[in-house]
């Protein structure tokens, strides 16, 4: 006899409890191997890719496209094929050993990897079929036909105005649907022509509301700023910065030949700069222990980027920033961006952030009063940089007006690791460091 395996949905970031089917990769019938991505899942936190553990033919899945699986619960069975016990207690089939199953399952998003001769060799659909012929009636599918081929959040778009993406005409690079390509095929649909109402949204008989399910990054990210906003007494400061000296910079670094290949943006001298004094005020790297009753300094600084994306926001973080160059904080934060546009964001970085950069200046907007992360006692917002008049004193003391590159920093503090005089000295030292770069090297 053959041996179904259930592979149970993991914990694929830290404490997950649920999440939801974006995409199946694999449908009852096909045969799969070890470390094959079987699924697409979206956390809390990022959009995850499973792995099968197992090597076989899936015999069934557990939950359909845009449903909520909590952690734990079967998430789909392979048929391994590998032989049980016969009568005489000898295999009944061949020398293939079963591998271990609750090794398998325990597996975080990683299959086991195969050892030469235990892994087994893939086999054809049709053997996979008549061995289980004996035990079970099996019905043949027909050939998938070829998925339509859209990144997560065109799929979310999709699903949430009820278009079907196997009748969209894709226009993006290598034949890929976009959130153009969905609208416009959102808008063509006619009331006859339409499908069924999404899962994801329900419209009144009006059409008057849209209700949108609170689900995935928007769940967690309105969870965490209300547990923020009601646990840490916040305290927001403002300054306002001429940084004329820190953009004649950047066109300097921008032209060097190591960073030709890299988009130098004015976000990573707001960063370098923050890194740079953070360290004169090790108070805003720190935690607040409730339980222990302890405040835990941090010696190292992951820091947290605040980047808007399809799925909502997400802050994943560069892991000991303040230990990078220049040219490493580059580049780690051209992959940063890149990955969470991509809705590719890892678990693993989302979580560990000790203080936080967002760039509301992005959006044309001059500053705010940032919510502090859970668990930080920092984040620090960026206004947009614009040419201002300011009033520029020569050595003679003499003042004159001219136009400047200025912009506007806001630092939200927890009170209760920082007092006003730290997040005080935390903000003016950032400000300093950008209106003059050279105090850097002191």
């Amino acid at each position: 006899m053959t041996s179904p395996q259930q592979f149970l949905l993991p914990d694929v970031g830290e404490g997950l409890t649920e999440a939801e089917i974006l995409a199946w990769s694999v449908r009852p019938g096909d045969v799969v191997e070890v470390n094959q991505i079987i699924v697409e899942v979206e956390t809390a936190k990022a959009a995850v890719e499973l792995p099968s553990p197992y090597a076989g033919v899936v015999s069934a899945l557990h939950a359909e496209v845009g449903d909520l699986l909590p952690v734990g619960k079967p998430l789909i069975t392979i048929d391994t094929g590998v032989p049980g016990e016969a009568a005489g207690g000898e295999p009944d089939g061949g020398p293939v050993q079963q591998q271990d199953s609750e090794q398998a399952a325990l597996l975080v998003g990683y299959g086991p990897q195969g050892t030469g001769a235990g892994r087994r060799r893939r086999r054809p659909a049709h053997h996979a079929q008549s061995q289980r012929a004996d035990s079970v009636e099996v019905s043949v599918p027909e050939p998938a036909a070829a998925r339509p081929a859209a990144k997560p959040p065109v799929r979310k778009l999709a699903k949430d105005l009820g278009v079907d993406l196997t009748t969209v005409a894709p226009t993006g690079p290598g034949n890929t649907i976009t959130r153009e390509d969905v609208h416009e095929a959102a808008r063509g649909a006619t009331p006859q022509a339409a499908p069924a109402p999404s899962p994801h949204a329900s419209q009144t008989s009006r059409a008057s509301e849209t209700r949108i399910p609170i689900r995935g990054v928007r769940k967690h990210t309105a969870a965490a700023m209300v547990a923020s906003a009601f646990t840490a007494p916040h305290v927001t400061e403002f300054i306002t910065v001429d940084v004329t000296a820190t953009m004649r910079l950047r066109e300097l670094v921008a032209g060097r030949r190591e960073f030709r290949d890299l988009r130098v943006t004015p976000l990573l001298f707001f960063a370098r700069a923050f890194m740079i004094a953070l360290a004169k005020t090790p108070e805003a790297n720190s935690s607040w222990d409730e339980a222990a009753q302890e405040i835990v300094l941090k010696h190292y600084v992951n820091l947290g980027v605040a980047a808007a994306t399809d799925r909502g926001l997400v802050v994943p973080n560069i892991k000991g920033a303040d230990r990078m160059s220049l040219l490493e904080l580059t580049q780690a934060l051209a992959d940063l961006t890149a990955t969470a546009r991509a809705g590719r964001t890892s678990p693993q970085d989302m979580t560990g952030g000790t203080v936080t950069l967002t760039n509301v200046g992005v959006f044309g907007v001059d500053t705010g009063t940032p919510i502090l992360n859970p668990g930080e006692a920092a984040i620090l917002a960026v206004g947009a940089v614009r040419r201002m008049p300011w009033v520029v004193r020569d050595d003679d003391g003499n003042e004159r007006i001219e136009p400047r590159w200025g912009t506007q920093l806001a630092l939200s503090f927890d009170h209760r690791l920082m007092d006003g005089r730290q997040g005080s000295e935390l903000l003016a030292n950032t400000a300093q460091i950008l209106q003059e770069p050279g105090l850097a090297m002191l």
